[in-house]
């Protein structure tokens, strides 16, 4: 397990209603650098609410997002943000989806190109930097997408169940590509998903978030030994944080009914 040397992302009471629905209550957490936290709880509880703040796309009704001490709140460029959906440009090669976002900017240097290559040779891709997406299988398209995240070259990166649309076997496949990544990019990661395993197996923490309005209810340790394979899930540490996870779930579903 990693130890982060400091804090990265602060949130001081974060509010946010839309109309007369209050989407998250007061919400305060703290991220350190180098962790990977993910986020679990139901739907609609506020969690792409709260990326939405997070990567400045959405402002807050109240309170305070901080990134290395400097507030964020209502500005973009800070953080690295991948959707479920992988977005990929169609008429784009998988070298230009991974360089899009210099693109945007106005020029592709050679060292974006540089930085592309080396990407997607690491990380299995390197002999389809001239296909097009369509020509791709699932898990190859939302590894093509996140290197386009990583491509930003943000130390933050913002990832909003990036898996949820993958078999099963694909995706503990991704599961384990993405956490090689992460121990080479040495990044922090927030992540948002509705599977507690994946949650548990990829984390340092894991928030679990209350029904809406959203509000974080726990805050659980994962003191797991990396690196973690497939047996990792049958372990007993790993179901003891599995079912504190669930239960609390489960305590706050029972509390709505």
């Amino acid at each position: 397990m990693r130890v982060p040397n400091s804090e990265l992302l602060t949130l001081v009471d974060v509010t946010k209603r839309f109309g007369t629905t209050q989407a998250l209550s007061p919400t305060s957490l703290s991220i350190e650098r180098g962790s990977f936290v993910s986020i679990v709880g139901p739907s609609g509880c506020g969690k792409s609410t709260l990326f939405n703040i997070l990567s400045g796309l959405l402002l807050p009704d109240g309170g305070e997002v901080a990134v290395g001490g400097k507030s964020v709140v209502g500005s973009t460029g800070h953080a690295g943000y991948m959707l479920q959906k992988d977005l990929l440009v169609p008429w784009r090669t998988v070298l230009g989806n991974i360089t899009l976002g210099a693109a945007l900017t106005g020029r592709v240097t050679e060292e974006d190109r540089r930085q592309a290559t080396s990407f997607a040779t690491r990380y299995g891709l390197g002999d389809f930097l001239r296909h097009y997406p369509g020509s791709l299988s699932g898990g190859m398209r939302q590894r093509v997408a996140l290197m386009r995240t990583l491509a930003l070259n943000t130390e933050l990166l913002l990832l909003d169940e990036p898996f949820g649309a993958l078999d099963a076997q694909t995706r503990f496949e991704m599961q384990q590509w993405l956490l090689s990544v992460w121990r080479d990019s040495q990044r922090t990661v927030l992540f948002i998903t509705h599977d507690v395993d994946e949650a548990v197996f990829l984390s340092d923490r894991v928030l679990v978030m209350s029904p809406r309005p959203g509000r974080i209810v726990d805050d659980v340790e994962v003191a797991i030994t990396r690196p973690r394979t497939l047996a990792t899930l049958t372990e007993t540490d790993f179901t003891t944080i599995k079912a504190r996870i669930l239960r609390q779930l489960h305590r706050d579903a029972e509390s709505l009914s």
